[in-house]
């Protein structure tokens, strides 16, 4: 298997000195971040750009495969530009199957509690209200698992990886890394619907510090893909807008009273409750994963 070393030569007729410079620029961690990112993102485009031509099975497919790709260009990132192993997305099916299951039920904690405790305050009324339930969980299951694998890749496979390197691997480089990368994913939501400054902080701390710190703490990119798209599978089922966008689930859930409990049109994730859950959740992990460096 190639390395960055062997990169530049692979290349033909590349002079010794212009392939060491070529390896350096490459190995250099805004590069191959920049690389990876625009790389996954374009080929997640297209893959759901076509898939959705061909109406719901198309969707599907469509998700699924860009998830699969980009899990494919993650790993030729990491190994031919950063020159190193990818131990955090391991293809082993029971370490991997262990991190997802474990992430899945975080993220299904997390969303049972936020949208509980607003339901007992008076935010949410949840009544069954299937529409052709098995495409409906197909839909949902599917789509949410591709935007999982594609956005955990990107924001803490890439970019959480690649700011921590740049600050030494120190604590202050983590810290910086979990902070920036956060702060980046909630400002990605505020092209969202119904997306204001309120929810893009609100999701850059609940979302985006609760997935960092998870990450962080079992180095592990199958949890922090399991936490997300359990997350987003189960608001879909209930019928609750994900960061903006709202589809057909198994429920219907209507808010009420003051947006600050219910998270209004943009969803659970523009609530004050789950920022206060994740919060919760996350400081532990944080504390774990500062124990264990």
């Amino acid at each position: 298997m190639n390395t960055r070393e062997d990169i530049a030569s692979d290349l033909p007729g590349t002079p010794p000195a212009r392939s060491a410079r070529l390896r350096r620029v490459l190995a250099h961690p805004l590069v191959w971040m920049l690389i990876g990112i625009v790389a996954i993102v374009a080929v997640d485009a297209v893959c759901t750009g076509v898939g959705s031509l061909f109406g719901w099975l198309g969707t599907i497919l469509g998700a699924l495969l860009g998830g699969a790709l980009a899990i494919v260009l993650y790993r030729l990132v990491m190994r031919r530009l950063a020159g190193r192993p990818t131990p955090e997305l391991t293809l082993e099916p029971r370490p991997a199957a262990r991190g997802a299951l474990l992430g899945a039920a975080i993220g299904a904690g997390f969303v049972v509690v936020s949208v509980a405790l607003v339901a007992l305050l008076g935010g949410y009324t949840v009544a069954w209200h299937p529409v052709d339930a098995a495409r409906t969980v197909a839909l949902v299951v599917a789509v949410n698992i591709g935007a999982a694998v594609v956005e955990e890749l990107v924001f803490r496979g890439l970019a959480l990886q690649a700011i921590e390197r740049l600050g030494g691997g120190r604590r202050l480089g983590q810290v910086l890394a979990v902070a920036i990368t956060a702060a980046f994913f909630g400002g990605a939501h505020l092209l969202n619907p119904g997306a204001t400054l309120w929810s893009g902080f609100a999701i850059a701390v609940e979302a985006g510090l609760l997935t960092g710190a998870a990450f962080l703490w079992k180095r592990n990119l199958w949890l922090v893909i399991g936490l997300h798209a359990a997350w987003n599978i189960l608001e879909g089922l209930l019928g609750i807008a994900v960061s903006g966008h709202r589809d057909p689930g198994l429920f219907v859930t209507t808010a009420h009273g003051p947006a600050i409990l219910s998270g209004g049109t943009f969803g659970l994730e523009a609530s004050i409750v789950p920022v206060l859950v994740g919060i919760a959740i996350a400081v532990p992990m944080l504390i774990a994963a500062r124990r264990r460096a």
